[in-house]
């Protein structure tokens, strides 16, 4: 079943394809399709960035009991625009003892990691820069590029607070990208395939933290607290402690290279909610009930990027209510729940849904009628 409402994108993509095909030799269809295409992601990018950092300044500002941004426009909508104009014209300040080639180079290992992982994201009913057939490997491959970005930052800027944010970012990050790879997997088990397109296509009539039971939620929940860790959010910002670290591995950057940083925080935090929708909570896919055709025709006159949007937005929300509820934990505590605790229930995870897959105990075997098959 494909459903393409008037609400839908699919259909201009496929009508500006054709056009470039007609009109153009192949290698300049191509290209101009590929420069339209990471034209429409970088501005995806800023857009969402932008609004990512006005949202949370409000939800932080209501689970404190303030007003948070109301000067300028309405609710203070425009004051992240404002704060991005500010820096990109603020001052760039030269540090004497850096070593200038990887100091400057961090800030793009970091962006451009982020920047990969997010052209990944099957945005909606055909929405999708890339499908590799490998799709989950491809995405934990492209998020660890970004650990090298920071491990420069911190090395490179010949400052003590900086190096030790750094090492802690990489103790981190390295631990805590296990539990979310192995959690991922799991789902890979589960769905049968590593296509992030097919995995979507898989969860029409049953979500995978549904159709898995209780091992798919398992799943979930470690791969949003291992996600949460990466992404060096509150309470896991140990790298980024202020009152140890003053600014921990990016204390030495200003101007638009600070900005770098603070783009791809707010960026990955979204990737991390946009993968866990994708993979457990149906990607772009609607409310389906097999049977139910005039209930799920109304649930596909919802175009699919607002289901996508929706679904990554509550996890968002999620992350931030966790940021702005806990306190920030000690380095041992950190690394003790993933070692200790979060990997070890990971394996025997796996490997029991590898025994459920294969004894045929998933939702959708118990009830194939219900869920299509």
């Amino acid at each position: 079943m494909n459903y393409n409402q008037p609400l839908e994108l699919t259909g201009l993509v496929s009508n500006l394809h054709e056009f470039f095909r007609d009109n153009l030799s192949p290698f300049w269809a191509t290209l101009v399709e590929g420069a339209l295409v990471l034209l429409a992601l970088l501005t995806l990018y800023a857009v969402i960035a932008l609004a990512l950092i006005y949202i949370e300044r409000k939800i932080t500002a209501f689970f404190q009991s303030r007003l948070g941004p109301n000067r300028l426009g309405k609710y203070g909508v425009i004051q992240s625009i404002a704060d991005m104009i500010k820096i990109l014209i603020k001052e760039i300040i030269h540090i004497k003892e850096v070593d200038k080639f990887l100091f400057y180079a961090a800030p793009f290992f970091v962006i451009v990691s982020s920047m990969l992982t997010f052209g990944a994201i099957p945005f909606g009913q055909g929405l999708q820069a890339v499908d590799f057939n490998i799709g989950i490997v491809y995405v934990l491959a492209t998020s660890s590029i970004g650990i090298i970005g920071v491990l420069l930052a911190g090395w490179s800027s010949n400052n003590k607070y900086s190096m030790l944010g750094a090492m802690r970012s990489g103790a981190q990050f390295i631990s805590y990208e296990l539990s979310a790879g192995f959690a991922l997997m799991t789902v890979v088990v589960l769905s049968g395939t590593m296509q992030l397109s097919e995995i979507v296509e898989s969860q029409r009539y049953a979500w995978n933290i549904f159709n898995g039971h209780i091992l798919a939620l398992i799943a979930f929940i470690i791969y949003l607290i291992s996600g949460h860790a990466e992404t060096n959010r509150g309470p896991f910002d140990l790298p980024e402690a202020e009152g140890e670290l003053t600014a921990g591995y990016h204390t030495e950057y200003s101007g638009l290279q600070f900005g770098f940083f603070y783009l791809a925080e707010y960026l990955n935090m979204f990737i991390i909610a946009s993968i866990a929708t994708t993979v457990f909570l149906g990607g772009w896919m609607p409310i389906q009930i097999k049977g139910w055709d005039a209930f799920n025709q109304i649930m596909w006159y919802i175009p699919s990027y607002v289901w996508f949007f929706g679904k990554a937005g509550f996890l968002v929300f999620l992350s931030l209510w966790v940021r702005w509820t806990f306190p920030r934990m000690r380095i041992d505590l950190l690394l003790n729940l993933e070692w200790k605790y979060l990997l070890p229930i990971n394996l025997i995870n796996i490997i029991v849904m590898v025994v459920m897959v294969l004894m045929g105990w998933t939702l959708s075997d118990w009830f194939p009628a219900l869920f299509g098959n």
